[in-house]
């Protein structure tokens, strides 16, 4: 990922200026990494390496999700929205 395409993702996301680290921001940079290697998985359907590595982002995101879930559950729906994560 580029410097723009994450400084723009921290710009979206931010809870406040200045912010880089807050579950909303890591959630967003890990949902863009994520579809960028999903899209790489469909033509290199062997590269188990990055498939594991994939694996490991997806349960982070899940992770970081569950917390923001159980800190401020109108930040986590509002975040859920944006990024369409649900159906």
């Amino acid at each position: 990922m580029d410097k723009e395409t994450k400084s723009m993702i921290m710009e979206t996301y931010a809870t406040h200026e200045n912010d880089t680290g807050s579950p909303e921001v890591q959630i967003a940079i890990l949902t863009h990494r994520i579809n960028k290697l999903t899209k790489h998985l469909k033509d290199h359907e062997n590269d188990h390496h990055s498939r594991r590595g994939l694996l490991m982002m997806v349960g982070k995101r899940r992770g970081l999700l569950d917390y923001l879930a159980s800190k401020d559950i109108e930040r986590y729906r509002q975040l859920i929205a944006k990024l369409k994560l649900r159906k």
